[in-house]
Formats: structure tokens, C-alpha cells, sequence
């Protein structure tokens, strides 16, 4: 059975998937200002005042040599960057496509076959071991692709093209120190084209922070040695705040007339106010009577499916900044013990708006009085929160959800400016 939402005794005290989950690691600093403007400085000149910055930094001339001679950028990786599934398909074609069928049939034999080694690895690390092979599946499809890019070539071009530049500059560093550290060789660096490696797809900060050797053969070796994997991957979660004897969230049922401006991660209430409030069990059973807090959430706004969240949701967003990825992981965790498939609405709320029309919708937000931050094309929580006031004030559910139908709501000029 699934682990109860909390303890009674603590109640009292693919390529496809590495499409959809490396590119997701980048959401973490999607609201960073970039470094430069992309073509500000030619690659040759870049690399030549990174290779000053790293040999500073301490790595060694034969690992620069080795790693950055006749380094080119590579234009594939900027195509990708470009492509961003999380801004172009809806949540329920993520699921489908992330939770197949076979991918839980794979998922249950790998339990199976690996049960002693994850059940020695969670009885260390507090980490069931359906969460870790749900994001062994979801990363590589259980190992079986983990990506073939050169690491070191992917990050090099993610730092110089500017946009999160500070963050692919210190993973490039990181990567440099592990082949300087003889972790890795520079061939043996090769992943996903967002620069994850191996099983769990780990960044190399990622790596330095956070691998372990748990075979005692000396080497964190992520990309052959399971027990390092597991260890790793749990190491990893139970550093960001696992807590064991939670489970993830659930879905949920919300009552007709609910103050939608609750859906949001930033509002904690406990679950008895949630029950308060008409929320339930999708069966229409009544929340668990533990003493837990918990957000809601809705992946495609009011009239999508619910979820209430758990602390650990917000763990799983740490390994990746994205609703969809950590909802994603819960729920194929759970189906790995035998629980069905999610059955909230599937709404059609239209095709998902594009980096220049939610820039153009914080543009329009900014001009009525409600502050989005800096318009950059990406719907933060910023963004949101603004969305969610002006929402408020035309009258519509304000479940801070951009749709086609807010943006043109925006542009009939019809409402009234919002003043502070």
C-alpha cells in the first residue's frame, strides 16, 4: 500500500523522456538574468576568457587541454533550448506520454529485481524505493538512454549563448573538477544535451554535491553501478528534505463555487481546512485526519484536474522545477504499488501560449497596474500572482492560469487600470 500521507504515530508529535525531463532542469533558473546577449561575444573569445576563469578556479592545463581544445558549440543544443516542452504541450500530454503503460510494467520488474538493494538504500536514506525508480523511469526509461551528447560541449554552448549563463558556467566548471578529480574522463562525460548524466541524470554540481560510492569500488560511478545510483539519487533527496514517512500529495476533488485563489504552491493550510472547505478524496471520501499542511495545485487551471501537494512535492520540484515533472513522479511512484490512473478532468483550454505571447501578457498585466516582474516569456510565479489579481478584479476564477482566453481578455481593454 501506498505510505499513509503521515505516520498515526508521528499524527501526535527517451529520447522522448530525456526530452521532457533534461530540459526541465533549466526551469530552476528560469527567472536568472542572462550573463550576456546571445552572438555578444564570438565562442573563440569566450572560451579562450573561460579557460582563464577555470585555471583559476584551480583546474589543472592538462584537464583544460584535454577538455577544450578545438571545442566548438554545438547548433543542436541551441535548437533544443529553443524547444521547450513545458511551454508547448499541455499537462495531460506530459502524463500520457510520461506514464505509459510499459513504463509501469518495466517500472514493477525493476522493483522486483532490485528490491534488496533499494530496500537496503531507503532503509538508509529514508527513501521508498517506488519514488527512486519512478525517477530512474521518468530520467532514462531505466537506464536505457541516457544520452549521448557530449556534456562538456552541450554546457560550454549553454554558458556562451548567455541566457542562464552563470549557471552553465559553474556546471562547467563542476564538470571540469570531476574530470580533474578522475571521476570521469572527457569521453565518459556524455548525456543529455542540457549536460545531466547518467541513470538519474544527475548535472555535474549535481554529481560533486551529492554522488555516492556505495559499492566501496572508490568510484561515484552514476553511470554503470546501480547501488551508486540509488544511494545517489537518494542521498540527493533526503539532503533537500525527504521526509520518510510522507507520500507526495494526492488528487483531489474541489467543491463548485471554491475560492480558486488558494490553488497556488506559496498557500499552506492545514488538512483539516481543506476538508473545511469541500476538498476530497477523489472517491468523495474524506481527507486523511493527520496533522500534516498541504498546498493545492492545478496543472491547467479551475477547470483541470487538483492536486494536494505534500512537503515532499516540493522536494521532488528541487531535483526539477516543474509541476508537471514532480506530479508526474508521484503519480508513477504510486502506480508502481498498484494505484490507478489519475481521472480529473481533461479540459480543453486550448493550445498553451508561447514565450512572445506571455511576454506580451505580462507586458499587458505591467500596464494595468499588476506587476508580472521582468517580462521574459516564462510564466513564474511572479506572472502568476499578477494573472491571479487581475483575474480577481474582471470577475473570472483567479486561478492564475494563462490561457488564450485571458490574453485576449487583456487586449479588449475593457477593465479598468488596477491602482495600488
Amino acid at each position: 500500500m501506498p505510505e499513509a500521507d503521515r505516520s498515526a504515530g508521528r499524527r501526535c508529535g527517451i529520447p522522448r523522456n530525456l526530452v521532457l525531463t533534461a530540459v526541465l532542469w533549466m526551469l530552476l533558473l528560469a527567472g536568472t538574468a542572462p550573463a550576456r546577449a546571445q552572438g555578444e561575444q564570438p565562442f573563440a573569445a569566450w572560451l579562450a576568457a573561460f579557460r582563464t576563469e577555470a585555471a583559476a578556479a584551480g583546474i589543472s592545463p592538462a584537464t583544460l587541454d584535454r577538455a577544450l581544445a578545438g571545442l566548438t558549440p554545438n547548433p543542436r543544443v541551441i535548437e533544443l533550448d529553443d524547444r521547450q516542452p513545458q511551454f508547448t504541450i499541455t499537462f495531460w500530454d506530459y502524463i500520457d506520454n510520461a506514464i505509459s503503460d510499459s513504463r509501469i510494467a518495466e517500472g514493477q520488474r525493476m522493483l522486483a529485481r532490485y528490491g534488496r538493494l533499494l530496500g537496503e538504500v531507503e532503509a538508509r536514506y529514508g527513501v521508498p524505493a517506488r519514488f527512486l525508480v519512478a525517477f530512474w523511469g521518468l530520467e532514462t526509461g531505466y537506464g536505457t538512454f541516457m544520452g549521448d551528447f557530449s556534456v562538456i560541449r552541450s554546457l560550454a554552448t549553454l554558458a556562451h549563448r548567455g541566457r542562464r549563463g552563470d549557471m552553465f558556467r559553474a556546471q562547467l566548471l563542476d564538470a571540469l573538477r570531476m574530470v580533474d578529480s578522475g571521476y570521469a574522463t572527457v569521453d565518459q562525460l556524455r548525456g543529455s544535451w542540457a549536460g545531466a548524466m547518467g541513470h538519474t541524470q544527475f548535472m555535474p554540481g549535481t554529481y560533486m554535491r551529492y554522488a555516492v560510492d556505495a559499492d566501496g569500488d572508490g568510484r561515484r560511478n552514476i553511470w554503470s553501478s546501480l547501488p551508486d545510483v540509488f544511494a545517489s539519487s537518494a542521498n540527493y533527496l533526503s539532503e533537500a528534505g525527504w521526509q520518510p514517512n510522507e507520500t507526495w500529495g494526492r488528487e483531489v476533488r474541489v467543491p463548485a463555487g471554491f475560492d480558486w485563489s488558494l490553488a497556488d504552491l506559496s498557500i499552506r493550510l492545514p488538512l483539516s481546512d481543506w476538508q473545511a472547505r469541500g476538498v476530497r478524496r477523489m472517491d468523495g471520501g474524506a481527507l486523511p485526519a493527520a496533522d500534516m499542511e498541504a498546498s493545492l495545485i492545478l496543472p491547467m487551471g479551475h477547470r483541470g484536474p487538483a492536486f494536494l501537494v505534500y512537503d515532499n512535492f516540493r522536494v521532488i520540484m528541487e531535483w526539477n522545477h516543474s509541476v508537471f515533472y514532480a506530479v508526474s513522479v508521484g503519480h508513477l511512484a504510486d502506480r508502481l504499488i498498484g494505484a490507478g490512473p489519475l481521472t480529473g478532468p481533461r479540459p480543453a483550454v486550448g493550445r498553451p501560449l508561447s514565450a512572445a505571447e506571455v511576454e506580451e501578457m505580462q507586458r499587458l498585466l505591467a500596464a494595468r497596474g499588476f506587476d508580472p516582474g521582468e517580462p521574459d516569456g516564462r510564466t513564474g510565479p511572479l506572472t502568476r500572482a499578477a494573472l491571479r489579481s487581475f483575474q480577481s478584479h474582471a470577475g473570472v476564477p483567479a486561478d492564475g492560469f494563462p490561457t488564450l482566453e485571458m490574453l485576449a481578455l487583456l487586449r479588449g481593454g475593457t477593465m479598468p487600470v488596477h491602482s495600488n
